[in-house]
C-alpha cells in the first residue's frame, strides 16, 4: 500500500478504535445519593451499635476486674490460713506432740432436762375432759396465757364466788363432737387478767380446765374470748409449755387425737387436720 493512501486511512483508522473502547469498556454506575434524613437516621444508627459494642466491652471488663479481685482475695486468704497451718504444723515438730482432739459433749443436767420434756408440734390436738370433746389447737410460745373460743359469757355468783357461765365458740369448720357444741360449761373464774390491742383494752375471765395432749394430762388456765374469727379455737401459751413441753416447728400433730362418746375416732384424725397460717392472732 502507498503511503499516501495510509494517511488518508489513518483518521478514520483512529475514530473506529475509540469508539470500539468506549464500547468495550462499561462505564461505572454512580453512588446513590442520601437524603439529608437518611443520612442521619444512618449515622445514628451507627452510633447506637458503636455506643451498645462499648458497653458491652465494658460489662466484660468489670466482669474481669470482679473476678480477679475474688480470685486475688481467696489467694491471699487460703495462703494466710496455709501459713497459720504450716506454723502450727511446726510448733507440734518442735514440741513432739500429736495433736490433740477434743470431743464436745452435752452436759448431763441439760440432757435429763430435755429428755423429761415432751415434744410437741406447732398444732396439736388437745382433749377437753371436762367438756368431754377435742379441738384443734395451736402451739405459740409467744403467747403467756393459753386461749379458748368462748361465747355467750354470763357472769354470775355462787357461793360467795365469782363464776362464768359460757359455750364455746366455734365455726362451722372447727372439728368437735356434736353433742357439746352449744352444751353451757361453767367454771369459777381464777383471775381476770386485761389484754391491750390495737383497738383497745379489754379485762378477761381466766377458768382452769383439766386437759390432756397426747400422754400430758394437766389442769390448764384459759383466757376466754371469742377466736371464732381465727383458725384454732385453742392457743397454748408459755405457762402451758413451761417445764413439760418443747416445740418443734417443723412438725404439725405429733399426739393422736383424744377420743370422746359421740366424736369420731382418733384414726379419722388426718382429715380433719389443717394447714397452719400465719396470720393467727392471740
Amino acid at each position: 500500500m502507498r503511503p499516501r493512501t495510509l494517511l488518508t486511512l489513518a483518521p478514520w483508522l483512529l475514530t473506529s478504535l475509540v469508539l470500539t473502547g468506549c464500547a468495550v469498556a462499561p462505564q461505572a454506575e454512580p453512588e446513590p445519593t442520601l437524603s439529608p434524613d437518611a443520612f442521619e437516621a444512618r449515622m445514628q444508627q451507627l452510633e447506637q451499635q458503636l455506643a451498645l459494642s462499648c458497653d458491652r466491652l465494658d460489662d466484660r471488663l468489670k466482669r474481669q476486674d470482679l473476678y480477679q479481685d475474688t480470685l486475688f482475695r481467696e489467694l491471699r486468704d487460703s495462703g494466710a490460713t496455709l501459713r497459720e497451718i504450716n506454723f502450727n504444723l511446726a510448733r507440734l515438730e518442735q514440741r513432739g506432740e500429736e495433736p490433740i482432739v477434743v470431743t464436745a459433749e452435752c452436759r448431763e443436767e441439760i440432757s435429763e432436762t430435755l429428755n423429761d420434756k415432751e415434744l410437741v408440734g406447732r398444732s396439736e390436738w388437745i382433749g377437753l375432759p371436762d367438756v368431754g370433746t377435742y379441738l384443734r389447737a395451736r402451739i405459740d410460745s409467744g403467747a403467756n396465757t393459753s386461749s379458748l373460743s368462748a361465747k355467750d359469757l354470763t357472769r354470775f355468783e355462787r357461793d360467795g364466788e365469782d363464776w362464768v357461765r359460757f359455750r364455746l365458740g366455734l365455726t362451722d369448720d372447727d372439728v368437735v363432737v356434736e353433742g357439746v357444741k352449744n352444751e353451757w360449761i361453767e367454771r369459777p373464774v381464777i383471775r381476770r387478767v386485761r389484754i391491750v390491742q390495737a383497738s383497745g383494752s379489754e379485762a378477761r375471765p381466766v377458768v382452769s380446765l383439766m386437759m390432756t395432749l397426747g400422754p400430758i394430762r394437766e389442769q390448764v388456765e384459759f383466757t376466754l374470748n371469742d377466736r371464732t374469727h381465727l383458725n384454732y379455737p385453742v392457743l397454748l401459751g408459755r405457762r402451758f409449755l413451761m417445764d413439760i413441753a418443747l416445740i418443734d416447728v417443723a412438725e404439725t400433730y405429733l399426739h393422736p387425737r383424744p377420743e370422746f362418746p359421740g366424736g369420731r375416732p382418733a384414726s379419722e384424725a388426718a382429715e380433719d387436720e389443717i394447714v397452719d397460717r400465719d396470720d393467727d392472732e392471740i
